[in-house]
């Protein structure tokens, strides 16, 4: 999921591109994720769906838009629009009618003053705080947070298994995580002021991806931030550090879509498919997305779908 939005780095210059990149594709988005025609703007019986750029965002939208298109409804793609500040315009103008969301950010987004950190509390705050003209469907119990890793030599060493236990180790504290954890209310202010823990911030651009997770793997930070669903936790035998006082508030995957194009069709399909989707299926989905012989995205999508037959 991302900060700057499921957060993920939302830089000048990539917002300019996806700007760009946004007006200039086609709706189809081409290449492997182009399973359905026409073009131009969203017509009034046809649902665009977009996704922002990273691979699971791309396999919810292909999730979502394979779900309706078996249930009659027609489908454009517009994959990999960019950060959350740049495919909200989209939804905003028309561009994109839906696109999967994660609730704590997108909450962060519109209420940067909300304290709701539980599931319901986030859905509920949610609710209240999108513009007119937005609306969130049901909320799968799928999520994909912030995390704070450490690695298995590090717990064991200082008895580390949860965020309030960091308050013991005798050592500085770095964070490998994007740049803007430096002033996230769950990044290293939220350590200060939930568990009184001293931590400096060393930036790194990738959203807990290669990176990051090297970084913690060679001792150059001491925890990171790498999000939930990211098959490299299980792969390096990484420590998902508890969080009990609910510092990062809860990431529940949720269609945001423009109020206009949620019928009732669209919506009891939607609800059917966050019904269906869990965290353990987001990971199993992201490792079959990585690697020399990764699938892709449409490809995850329509394996999901057949394994979870979803109909009106």
């Amino acid at each position: 999921m991302f900060g700057s939005t499921k957060g993920r780095i939302a830089a000048g210059v990539l917002a300019a591109g996806a700007l760009l990149a946004l007006a200039a594709c086609s709706s189809g988005g081409g290449g492997a994720f182009n399973t359905s025609s026409s073009g131009g703007s969203s017509s009034g019986d046809t649902i665009t769906v977009g996704s922002a750029a990273f691979g699971e965002s791309e396999i919810l939208m292909q999730i979502y838009g394979q779900a309706l298109a078996a249930n009659g409804v027609k489908v454009n793609y517009k994959p990999s629009i960019g950060q959350r500040d740049v495919y909200l315009k989209a939804l905003q103008d028309g561009s994109i009618d839906l696109v999967p969301e994660y609730t704590g950010n997108l909450l962060q987004f519109y209420d940067k003053n909300s304290t709701a950190s539980s599931s319901a509390d986030v859905y509920a705050a949610l609710n209240d705080a999108l513009p007119k003209g937005f609306e969130v469907l049901d909320q799968a119990k799928a999520q994909d947070a912030d995390a704070y890793n450490v690695t298995k030599e590090f717990s064991d060493k200082y008895g580390v298994t949860s965020l309030e236990d960091l308050k013991k180790v005798t050592v500085p504290l770095t964070v490998g995580a994007n740049p803007e954890f430096a002033t996230r209310p769950y990044g290293i202010p939220g350590l200060k002021s939930a568990y009184g823990v001293t931590a400096t911030l060393k930036p790194i651009s990738d959203s807990g991806g290669p990176l990051t997770v090297t970084a913690l793997k060679n001792g150059d930070v001491q925890l990171a931030d790498i999000y939930t669903t990211t098959p490299a936790i299980k792969d390096n035998g990484f420590v998902v550090l508890k969080d009990p006082k609910n510092l990062i508030a809860a990431q529940n995957i949720v269609p945001l879509i423009n109020s206009k194009k949620a019928s009732d069709t669209v919506k009891s399909v939607l609800d059917k498919v966050s019904a269906e989707l869990t965290t353990d299926d987001l990971i199993t989905m992201n490792s079959e997305n990585q690697g020399a012989s990764k699938t892709q995205p449409d490809a995850v999508a329509k394996k999901w779908l057949q394994e979870h037959p979803i109909k009106k």
